[in-house]
């Protein structure tokens, strides 16, 4: 089985893709299916979490791209940045993992959610996308 040890900076050409949705690519040992079928055990420094565009290298050498999956999402939509500012709180309140755009707010599809928000007045669509939501201020990955 191949044995993905490390994420590099090198913008390489990758001879492997790897998908995951955002809820996978938190977590940092685990048993993975590269998108070309190969099984492989991801084996990287504990806390490490993958966005789409990094590359990984396995222990034989091998560059592999990560891919954000697509999955299920609400995206939250306003005009006013207070409306967006007071439902960003809400959300980050319940812990809640949130993409943040212009204009928009993104979460994982979740109807108590979608009503909470929706009645703060922003408009919900709900979408299959990828999900990169913020990483968090005390994050610092090396």
């Amino acid at each position: 089985m191949l044995e993905i040890v490390e994420r590099v900076a090198e913008s390489a050409e990758c001879e492997a893709v790897l998908t995951l949705p955002f809820e996978q690519r938190q977590k940092s040992r685990q048993r993975v299916r590269l998108d070309d079928g190969r099984e492989a055990a991801l084996l990287l420094v504990r806390g490490t979490v993958l966005r789409g565009g990094d590359v990984l290298r396995a222990e034989n050498g091998e560059l592999i791209a990560v891919r954000a999956a697509a999955e299920a999402v609400s995206t939250a939509r306003s005009d006013d940045a207070l409306v967006l500012a007071r439902a960003a709180y809400h959300l980050g309140n319940r812990h809640v993992p949130v993409q943040v755009g212009a204009g928009w707010l993104r979460y994982g599809r979740d109807h108590v959610l979608d009503d909470m928000v929706r009645g703060l007045g922003l408009h919900i669509d709900c979408e299959d996308t990828s999900f990169e939501p913020e990483a968090g201020a005390y994050r610092h990955e090396h």
